[in-house]
């Protein structure tokens, strides 16, 4: 798809992980952390950095990453170890990450003639920390991290897309939500009453569609925001 299709919105949100940046770029790293803060316990890193990747590369939604590779490992699983392993992980913050391709100047043009906001679930040390290192910390009118109301509140749930559309000062029919993932980023606005746009990048980019199929499907976010502000500009 290279175009909008429909009544452009009066406002826009975005998901972050896989959206906006490859979370394997952070993840990553994250990996490294532990696998460093692991030797300092006399564990050896490098198989445990394989396993933590090998692990994480089979689905991150699965969790427990951390235990069973450590389990992979032939390492005990002691309570205490797992503690500060995932403060280890928890308290990874990388200098810089880098955007997809084009999105900086996409997302800034899309705002230029419709409010925007990111709605992201995480620890919202680790979203902060990440929108900082990718430059996007000041890049939306409204942030909402669903974790601050409750981690039983992360998307598809209605609350954080009620929290951004709330705070753009629009309803649902309204605004359009572009994202990765079929079960978060699509089934829950589209319930709100929302358009939801998917995009092809990421972790789930060769999920099939759920129930729930999105409004339109873009191969990534910059060609959706641009498909959305070159439909809102021609209005203008």
């Amino acid at each position: 798809m290279t175009g909008w299709i429909g009544r452009p919105p009066l406002a826009v949100t975005i998901d972050l992980d896989d959206t906006l940046f490859a979370q394997q770029d952070y993840l990553s790293g994250a990996w490294r952390e532990v696998a460093a803060r692991a030797a300092g316990l006399g564990i050896a890193a490098e198989p445990l950095l394989a396993a933590l990747t090998d692990i994480a590369s089979l689905g991150t939604d699965r969790g427990q990453i951390i235990d069973r590779a450590l389990a992979a490992c032939g390492l005990a699983i002691k309570p205490e170890l797992i503690a500060h392993l995932v403060d280890a992980f928890r308290g990874y913050r990388p200098a810089v990450l880098i955007p997809y391709p084009g999105v900086p100047e996409t997302l800034r043009q899309l705002r230029e003639v419709v409010p925007v906001g990111c709605v992201t679930d995480g620890d919202p040390e680790i979203q902060r920390a990440k929108l900082a290192a990718l430059s996007l910390t000041d890049a939306f009118d409204v942030i909402v991290l669903s974790d601050e109301t409750g981690r039983q509140f992360r998307k598809p749930h209605p609350v954080p897309f009620l929290l951004a559309l709330h705070a753009l000062g629009v309803v649902a029919a309204d605004a359009v939500h572009i994202g990765d993932r079929p079960d978060k980023d699509i089934a829950g606005p589209r319930r709100l009453g929302m358009r939801a746009v998917r995009v092809l990048t990421g972790e789930y980019a060769a999920a099939p569609d759920g129930a729930t199929p999105p409004d339109l499907t873009f191969d990534d976010a910059p060609l959706a925001m641009g498909a959305i502000r070159d439909a809102v500009a021609a209005l203008l």
